[in-house]
Parts: C-alpha cells; sequence; structure tokens
C-alpha cells in the first residue's frame, strides 16, 4: 500500500484517507491535504491511493466503492465516505477545522452530502476537462497546423451532414454517406493528437459555415455538390501538402506525417471522384461559387490557426 504520513508514528489517533489517484480532480485537493500538519503532534495523517493494485482496502471493501466515493478510515477500523469522511479529515488540519466545526452544526453534514452527491453526478465531465488539462501539449509549432487540420474536418464533417440534411438525390446521399464516415474518421484521430485545450476557440463557427457550405449547392442538385466538393477537395490538398512538406524535414515527427499523407491521400480521392460526377463543366454563378468556397477555406484556416 502506498502510503503518505504527515507526522510521526507515534500516533494516538490515527486518520487513513483512502481517495482515488487515478482521477485529477482527487489528486489536487489530497496534495492541499498533504501539504498540511495535523493541529496536534499526536495525529497521524495517512494517505493511501486506492486506484493502485497494491493497495490494500479495509476488510470487506471493495475497490469500485472507494473510487466512486470519498472515504476515510480511523484507527478503530470504521470507514466514513462521502460529507462524514469530508468532516472528519477537515477536523485534524488547521484552517480547514473551522470548517469541520460549522458542518457540525445540526442539518449542515447532510446538507453538505447532498451537495456531494450532486457534485458526483458531474464528476466525470470535470474529470474529463482535468485530463484534457493534463494531457500533454503539442509543440507550439505544430499547434497552428493541427488546430486547422481539426477546424477544417469539424468543418468537413458538418459539410456532408448539410448535404444529408437537404438532399433527396440518392447518389447524392451515398455519396455524402461514404465521405462523412471517412472525415468522422480524420476528425477522431486529429483529435486524439491535439488536446482538447490546443483546439480552435471557433467551433461553432466551423460546424455552421461547413452546414452551410454542404446544404446550399444541395438546394440547387448534384452538380452544385459535385463542383462545390471538388473546390473544396482541391484546398485541402494543397493545405495538407503544405504541412507534408514541413513535416518530411523533422523525423522526430513520422507518425503525424503518415497521418497528414493518409488524410490528403482520402481528400484527393473524394475530390477525383467529385470531379469524375460531373457531368458538365460549371457555368459562370457556379464557378464564382466555388471560388468563394476556396477563398472562404483559406481564410478559414489562416483564422483557426490563431484562435
Amino acid at each position: 500500500m502506498t502510503e503518505t504520513i504527515t507526522t510521526t508514528d507515534n500516533a494516538c489517533s490515527a486518520l487513513t484517507v483512502l481517495y482515488d489517484g487515478a482521477c485529477p480532480l482527487c489528486r489536487r485537493e489530497i496534495a492541499v491535504y498533504q501539504g498540511m500538519q495535523p493541529i496536534h503532534a499526536a495525529q497521524v495523517v495517512k494517505f493511501s491511493d486506492v486506484s493502485r493494485a497494491d493497495c490494500a482496502l479495509p476488510a470487506g471493501g471493495v475497490r469500485s466503492d472507494y473510487l466512486a466515493r470519498f472515504h476515510v478510515q480511523h484507527a478503530d477500523g470504521r470507514v466514513l465516505s462521502g460529507a462524514e469522511a469530508f468532516v472528519a479529515l477537515w477536523a485534524t488540519l488547521p484552517g480547514w477545522r473551522y470548517l469541520a466545526l460549522a458542518a457540525r452544526m445540526p442539518g449542515a453534514t447532510p446538507a453538505l452530502e447532498l451537495v456531494y452527491r450532486a457534485f458526483l453526478r458531474i464528476r466525470p465531465q470535470m474529470q474529463a476537462l482535468a485530463k484534457a488539462f493534463e494531457a500533454p501539449r503539442v509543440a507550439p509549432g505544430l499547434v497552428g497546423d493541427l488546430r486547422s487540420d481539426h477546424a477544417g474536418e469539424t468543418g468537413a464533417v458538418w459539410i456532408y451532414r448539410g448535404l444529408l440534411m437537404v438532399s433527396r438525390d440518392a447518389q447524392v446521399r451515398e455519396f455524402a454517406r461514404r465521405h462523412l464516415a471517412t472525415e468522422q474518421g480524420h476528425l477522431d484521430k486529429i483529435k486524439a493528437v491535439l488536446p482538447w485545450p490546443q483546439r480552435s476557440r471557433l467551433l461553432p463557427g466551423w460546424r455552421l459555415a461547413g452546414f452551410a457550405t454542404g446544404a446550399l449547392p444541395a438546394l440547387f442538385g448534384p452538380r452544385a455538390v459535385y463542383a462545390t466538393i471538388a473546390a473544396v477537395e482541391t484546398f485541402v490538398d494543397q493545405h495538407y501538402q503544405h504541412q507534408i512538406d514541413k513535416l518530411a524535414q523533422q523525423p522526430e515527427h513520422a507518425d503525424l506525417l503518415a497521418l497528414m499523407r493518409q488524410c490528403q491521400q482520402d481528400e484527393c480521392e473524394h475530390r477525383d471522384e467529385a470531379l469524375g460526377l460531373q457531368n458538365q463543366q460549371p457555368g459562370w454563378l457556379l464557378r464564382a461559387w466555388c471560388q468563394l468556397v476556396g477563398s472562404g477555406s483559406r481564410a478559414a484556416v489562416a483564422l483557426a490557426r490563431c484562435i
């Protein structure tokens, strides 16, 4: 069992704190407690990480129960959980003992327990957020490109969602479903590389822009759809090639280079398929729309690199 002892072993009053060391929220809170000396020299506060397989549990205890709630164990074997456990720990620590005294007023501990149970409902979401901030960050020289990739693949997913929302053409819908799956795969892979705190803050805007880029041409039929996709993917091919050229000079990023090449290959296949499905050359209005799409894509990439 892994323990950190905050006083001497000559204790007349020992308290063992059973906490989930795999939880980033718990680790931060426990670190605060571990940095304090108990109020009374005769007290011992021990900290045991129940997420470790080698951590011994109280007799009859189930590890999942101790991971789900905060617990403390007194020297006589009594185990407290939730609000009662916090109050027992606070009572041993300077500064916190006043909170413990307040919690022992009539009705206060049950009220704290209700608050704690409410916290447990949102704990998974808060853990995910905390873990995202703990995740290894991408090197500064790569952040801008990866952020623009993430924003672009987000927009691509929503282009095909826009097509599926509006188009009733069977061929267009089959085309959109296949390419939506590919773009979602790209997005998932880039998410795995780029942690949440480093992603673009403008994702709602990229989703809206992507949806409009897919939905508007779908109103005018397959010809407009395929011309739009070809225009988008022509730009994306150039965008990925720019990154590939840079990464080719950085052998330490071989895995990322392979991902960029795979994404580029898929996007080129989308472009070539869209070009092959066009049964006639676009008119001036559609050409103007495609130029607007290309210019908008370039502007979006530049903005996503920064924000």
